[in-house]
């Protein structure tokens, strides 16, 4: 069979791949069908088709849920990328359609979560009404990951992965510090290892926050396990935490800096390299962006001015 013969012979819809992508996500057909509220029984039937369509397996069905083919890890990429672009292409769109509002998915870690973002999308948005913007936590891996297959349009990172095709654009610099209370025996330190300060308890962010997962792996590495005494919601409340006396805390400078007046907390240097966080925007490549999106790491970066 031609290439062109073969190329004619697929047929599928966006539908499809929608579908497609859910199970591969969810590895299971009936969940994956469930997301995009689809009958298991149709939902089968319609990947069936897709593979004769294309013209191999796409899943392997297993007792308890399915993997992808090498043919199917392929389609997974492509279809990511077909609705990124259809994402770009509503949101070029936007501004001819009169009342719709422009959108911008933002994903970032915690540390540019809490500590400079709210400011700068403040700013952002009250200079772009038309405008919105969902914003999610994540870790920076996970962050630089979703920017590379194209699952969302611009990121904030503290690291970026080796090998990953994205571009790093400066956004804030920064440094992870701790925080004890006055009275606390290593108060009087300037600086410290990591490894010397494991033995107190700490007080940290929220489990499942970014820096939560670097911190308990910043440890793990060290083969030793983190005394969590205390969870909290925000930079703030790890400050207030420590100032009880409730134990040591791990946060960006700029948020014992910038914070309110409270009880005096002593600050100690970290002597590890990790505990710079220069934060970056991460695209995939600049010149794509929609131009909200583009708008956005504009107004991020500080080059608002060299905009047309």
């Amino acid at each position: 069979m031609h290439r062109s013969d073969l190329t004619n012979a697929m047929h599928y819809d966006l539908t499809d791949l929608r579908l497609f992508v859910a199970i591969a996500e969810a590895r299971n057909l009936t969940r994956g069908a469930e997301r995009v509220h689809l009958a298991a029984s149709s939902a089968s039937h319609r990947m069936r088709l897709l593979e004769q369509s294309i013209g191999t397996p796409l899943l392997v069905r297993e007792p308890r849920g399915v993997s992808l083919t090498r043919a199917g890890d392929a389609l997974l990429r492509h279809a990511r990328q077909v609705f990124a672009q259809l994402e770009q292409m509503h949101a070029d769109l936007t501004p001819y359609a009169k009342g719709v509002r422009g959108h911008v998915s933002l994903w970032a870690n915690t540390h540019a979560t809490h500590a400079f973002l709210p400011d700068s999308l403040a700013a952002f948005l009250k200079r772009h009404p038309q405008v919105s913007i969902s914003l999610e936590e994540h870790t920076s891996p996970e962050v630089v990951m979703a920017v590379a297959r194209g699952e969302v349009e611009v990121g904030v990172v503290a690291e970026s992965i080796e090998g990953a095709e994205v571009e790093l654009l400066p956004y804030r610099a920064d440094r992870l510090v701790l925080i004890a209370p006055a009275d606390h025996p290593i108060a009087q330190r300037t600086r410290t290892p990591f490894a010397e300060v494991l033995d107190y308890p700490f007080v940290m962010l929220h489990s499942g926050s970014a820096i939560h997962t670097f911190t308990m792996n910043a440890a793990a590495a060290l083969g030793r396990h983190l005394e969590v005494r205390i969870q909290v919601r925000s930079f703030e409340a790890v400050c207030r935490m420590v100032s009880a006396g409730v134990g040591l805390g791990l946060v960006p400078r700029s948020a014992v800096a910038d914070g309110p007046p409270r009880e005096p907390l002593a600050v100690i240097e970290l002597e590890e390299s990790w505990a710079q966080r220069d934060l970056k925007v991460c695209v995939r490549k600049r010149e794509q962006l929609s131009r909200f999106a583009a708008d956005l790491v504009a107004c991020l970066t500080g080059s608002e001015a060299e905009l047309p």
